[in-house]
């Protein structure tokens, strides 16, 4: 299903456009609850379509902690061009965990995400799965 016009200018994206989005940018945002309350982090990930899944790779902590729950979270990446006004944005929803079974850990790593903080403790791999993807884009970008 290709692109489709909606209001103002505004496209709703495929799914293969918005996975294809998602492949051009380095980070994005995962939404989670943390201890009752929203919370909103930048984490740097990678697609791995053939699982139909988000990973992202981190040490313990929040976001670890939320995907040991099996948490519903959100994922965002977006792109903005402020001087033509145009942008795209791409909202994965989906259940997270964290990758326990050494093949699954395997995987994670054959996919060369490699953290931005350079510690040795982001050693743990959070799977998010591509239950909902949807994506618009604004202008002409």
């Amino acid at each position: 299903m290709g692109r489709m016009e909606v209001d103002q200018g505004m496209e709703v994206l495929s799914r293969d456009e918005c996975l294809h989005l998602l492949s051009t940018v380095p980070v994005a945002r995962i939404g989670l609850s943390l201890r009752a309350l929203p919370v909103v982090l930048p984490v740097n990930f990678v697609v791995d379509q053939e699982k139909d899944q988000v990973i992202i790779r981190t040490a313990a902590g929040s976001k670890l902690d939320a995907a040991l729950l099996h948490s519903v979270v959100a994922f965002e990446a977006d792109h903005i061009d402020p001087l033509s006004h145009g942008g795209w944005s791409v909202l994965v929803q989906g259940t997270s965990r964290v990758l326990l079974l050494p093949g699954e850990i395997e995987r994670a790593r054959s996919l060369k995400l490699r953290p931005w903080a350079d510690d040795a403790s982001r050693d743990r791999f959070v799977a998010i799965s591509m239950d909902v993807v949807s994506g618009r884009r604004v202008g002409l970008l």
